[in-house]
């Protein structure tokens, strides 16, 4: 189900397709501002919060990626990229910027609709088992279960969307393996090795903020043929 009244950010360099998405999802049931390209977006972002943009790659000027890294370093509102079909490596490093989904493009209107709804229900729809302890510590790192927070000392750590539903699904079940498998199904992903590797970027970027080397990960390890894996202290 959609989250009722949710407001959503479209920047997009074309009007015609910004007008397309703005009327589509408006007549969904959302509110929908448009920006037409970064810097527009912006001054948007200055005054106004959403609950998530959908943003395209390739724009005059500042381009989606680079928007969406700077974004990162103080927002954790979801982003959805559109890419052009081609655009593999544009996908891939949208994802490692912070996206929290891609679409390529041309898609169907339907298609962005369930990406959407996918992506706003992720974080409060998902559920702990009350078996697991409230707090996981990962060295210096610990993670609230309820709450769904993860702190350094006495500083927050911001999780995008797709970065907290990946420690609710670890935190579930802490010490067993999690098939890549069921994390495209949890994350409300289509099947195929396409969105395995957007699952692998995503665990990448959470290594970067959970351990004190990345690329010897302690704490979300990889287990040969069965997934990943959190070890919490």
């Amino acid at each position: 189900m959609m989250a009722p009244d949710a407001h959503l950010l479209i920047v997009d360099d074309d009007e015609r397709i910004r007008d397309l998405l703005k009327k589509f999802l408006m007549r969904n049931g959302f509110l929908v501002t448009a920006a037409r390209d970064a810097e527009h977006a912006r001054r948007v972002l200055s005054g106004l919060d959403f609950d998530l943009i959908v943003l395209d790659v390739m724009m005059p000027g500042e381009d989606g990626v680079s928007l969406t890294r700077s974004l990162r370093e103080t927002r954790t509102t979801p982003i959805l990229m559109l890419t052009a079909r081609g655009e593999t490596e544009n996908r891939i490093d949208g994802l490692e910027a912070g996206a929290d989904d891609y679409l390529a493009k041309p898609f169907e209107p339907k298609e962005l609709l369930l990406r959407i709804n996918a992506i706003l229900r992720r974080v409060p729809e998902a559920q702990v088992s009350e078996s697991v302890p409230k707090v996981l510590h990962l060295g210096d790192i610990r993670y609230d279960v309820d709450r769904g927070e993860m702190w350094q000392g006495e500083d927050r750590v911001r999780l995008t969307a797709t970065e907290s539903q990946l420690m609710r699904i670890f935190s579930s079940c802490p010490n067993e393996p999690v098939s890549r498998n069921r994390l495209v199904e949890d994350l409300g992903r289509d099947d195929g090795q396409a969105q395995e590797r957007a699952v692998d970027v995503q665990v990448t970027r959470l290594r970067r903020k959970i351990e004190p080397n990345p690329k010897q990960p302690r704490y979300l390890q990889t287990v040969r043929g069965a997934g990943y894996m959190l070890a919490p202290d």
